[in-house]
């Protein structure tokens, strides 16, 4: 455990310059030994307050027996003997009104399990084994990168309804992702929250992981059995708004404190949540400190920073607003935290991504600081957007739509993106992945297969929700756990199955991932068959010359002898169709393999392929040598 740091005016100031990116060393409940004598130091910001107490299981909740000294720059701190490790509390403040309110201690590192509120000290050790992991981990640029976005409260559940503990998950879950192939997990709503059905994103402990799940050794572990088998684990992270809760941060010391005074910059109305005042170096170092907690001493990978477009604009959402001083739409504050947030975190824990789910075109999202915000990756909500709503469509009105599938490959360089269907995708009567295609049961099926094996030979990282991948056919309901038993019905196990084998070829395959990002990964052989639906294009390493052909027929109709350009001769492999029995097709056939001697699509040779109907097909020329992937 580290030592805390002296509640000095030095390093105090050094919080108030933002000088001190590790706030949680210096302030909240720290187990030492004083003079002698064991208890625990607390310590809050609560500059307005005109009085604060420590109450809790070492007084009976009595707020007069250990109040707090008011000390430089508003902070409150005091040494309680009788505290110790395990004990539950609360700071108890009086505000400038003269209300007096119990509140959880913002830099928290363990909470009741809810709807109880109190904070609880913990000081506990715990043996890391990933020595190797962290000392070579990467934010993956030239590498795989497949996540697997996971609920944990409802990837599965107990047999009484009650959540598993993070160190049955950390078996259960990582057994699966390995036999899957993810490289990564990405988990929602580990930090401590009130609401379930706010999935986490209203978070009222930012040092902390849930209480439902588990104390911190717990999610400890599952972390180092996840890096055990390979696997990276990514988290969700809110430094946009938080709950209105009052035992929370709102209104902290009486007056807003941790969010903006005015609720024309400190409210969001749709969400009823609070939004950081980013003018202020106190928050500031809040939540770069919570950030660096989760990859210092959580051995997290990375994090994926939630609802970043309502935090670059002022107007976001909202009809009244306050310009910024330029006159302009964007939060000036805002950007200039998330500079300094990805400029600390590259630095402190360099090998993590930070990726950013950002909505508009806000340019230089993935452009290093000071230039750009400095994230190493953004969803890309464009490709989603386009990629459903051409999947949605019955296939007879496809050709009007043609080149939604086509577009992203006109700005896919502009930033380092990751392709993902995400939670959101699945809630909210917008249907499950495979229920959002048209047609029969078979048809919506084929489709999705096409969906996810398009989905994973275009260039980007990927991310697929948990349940899409065995082709869960309700809404995800974070109230329950999966329906697991789909999973051995032979209609479901094709399309885990395929994912299974899509993760399997974007690991081994160069020409699938190393060029993600890069304008040479892809080269289009045939993007304008509107009539028939059809597309081609050629993934490739340009630097091993490994590359592969990927042929989708997106309508009903089954294509006989359709004709594709290849740029050399020979033979031919089928790497993957998605119409093979074992995904769930009819098990199509292919004619001889061999390339034709004439030019087509304006390539050297061609190929005469037949396309089963709603399929893609991948080849590559044979003869070639692979180097599997080593993570």
């Amino acid at each position: 455990m580290n030592e805390p740091l002296p509640l000095d005016h030095g390093h105090l100031q050094k919080l108030v310059t933002a000088d001190l990116v590790r706030p949680d060393h210096l302030l909240g409940a720290h187990v030492v030994t004083e003079n002698g004598v064991p208890g625990v130091r607390f310590g809050v910001w609560a500059p307005n307050a005109h009085h604060v107490s420590v109450v809790g299981d070492f007084n009976g909740y009595n707020g007069f027996d250990n109040a707090l000294e008011r000390l430089d720059f508003g902070y409150w701190g005091a040494f309680v003997p009788a505290a110790r490790h395990g004990q539950r509390y609360k700071f108890r403040i009086t505000g400038p009104d003269g209300r007096t309110e119990d509140k959880m201690d913002p830099y928290g590192a363990f909470f009741e399990v809810r709807p109880a509120t109190a904070s609880i000290v913990w000081d506990q050790p715990f043996s890391w084994s990933d020595d190797g992991w962290m000392a070579h981990r990467s934010a993956g640029f030239e590498q795989p990168v497949s996540i697997y976005e996971v609920h944990l409260p409802s990837w599965a559940r107990r047999e009484d309804g009650w959540f598993l503990n993070y160190r049955e998950l950390a078996h259960r879950l990582g057994e699966y992702v390995q036999f899957m192939g993810y490289t990564h997990v990405e988990l929602l709503g580990v930090m401590e929250h009130p609401f379930d059905g706010s999935w986490g994103y209203q978070v009222t402990g930012y040092y902390a992981p849930t209480s439902r799940m588990g104390n911190p050794e717990d999610f400890k572990y599952l972390v180092n059995h996840l890096h055990s088998l390979g696997i990276g684990v990514l988290l969700d992270w809110v430094p946009g708004h938080f709950p209105t809760d009052s035992a929370g941060l709102a209104n902290f010391d009486g007056t807003p404190l941790f969010e903006y005074a005015d609720p024309r910059k400190g409210f969001h109305q749709d969400w009823n949540t609070f939004i950081f005042d980013y003018g202020r170096n106190e928050v500031v170092m809040f939540l770069i400190g919570s950030a660096l907690k989760w990859l210092q001493d959580f051995h997290v990978d990375g994090l994926r920073v939630d609802a970043v477009a309502s935090m670059l604009y002022l107007d976001f959402s909202r009809t009244e607003w306050i310009p910024n001083v330029h006159g302009g739409r964007e939060n000036l504050e805002a950007i200039a935290f998330l500079k300094r947030l990805n400029e600390v975190v590259h630095h402190m824990a360099p090998g993590c991504m930070i990726i950013a789910e950002e909505s508009t075109s806000f340019p230089g999202v993935t452009t290093p600081s000071p230039f750009g915000l400095g994230f190493d990756y953004k969803w890309a909500m464009g490709w989603m957007n386009d990629n459903l709503g051409y999947f949605e469509k019955d296939p007879l009105w496809r050709k009007h739509h043609h080149h939604a599938l086509t577009f992203f490959n006109v700005y896919r360089t502009s930033e380092n993106y990751v392709l993902a269907i995400s939670h959101d995708e699945v809630v909210h009567l917008k249907k499950s992945m495979v229920m959002k295609l048209p047609g029969d049961w078979y048809a919506q099926r084929a489709g999705y297969r096409a969906f996810l094996t398009l989905m994973w030979t275009t260039p980007g990282k990927k991310l697929l929700f948990m349940g899409q991948e065995f082709a869960q056919p309700t809404e995800w309901n974070h109230d329950i756990g999966l329906p697991w038993h789909l999973a051995d019905h032979p209609d479901h196990r094709g399309v885990l199955n395929l994912v299974r084998r899509l993760n399997g070829l974007y690991r081994t395959r160069p020409d699938w991932h190393v060029a993600d990002t890069k304008e040479e990964g892809m080269l289009w052989v045939n993007a304008d068959d509107v009539e028939n639906s059809v597309y081609a294009f050629i993934r490739r390493d340009p630097q091993g010359g490994a590359w592969s052909l990927v042929v989708a027929n997106l309508t009903p109709v089954y294509r006989d002898l359709y004709p594709i350009g290849v740029p050399q001769g020979g033979t031919y492999r089928v790497l993957l169709s998605t119409d093979d029995g074992e995904f769930g097709g009819f098990g199509t056939q292919q004619p001889d393999l061999d390339a034709k001697d004439e030019g087509w699509h304006g390539q050297t040779h061609h190929l005469r392929l037949n396309l089963a109907p709603n399929s893609v097909l991948v080849l590559t020329p044979t003869g070639e040598t692979i180097v599997s992937d080593t993570r």
